[in-house]
């Protein structure tokens, strides 16, 4: 599946989540990601609906 397109919001909150994940990689291995992994994943769904229903509205 295509990756949607961010808006600047959505771009700034992946940076800062991936940010936030490089800095827990610099304190090792097996630091858990999990959580920040979801937000990641959370922000990327709601863009998709966010171009579905865009679509939608523009037939």
């Amino acid at each position: 599946m295509a990756e949607p397109k961010l808006t600047a919001r959505e771009k700034a909150q992946v940076a800062g989540y991936v940010a936030r994940m490089c800095k827990r990689g610099i304190a090792g291995e097996h630091v858990y990601q999990g959580d920040l992994e979801r937000k990641v994943e959370r922000v990327i769904d709601g863009a998709r609906k966010r171009e579905e229903r865009t679509a939608r509205n523009q037939k």
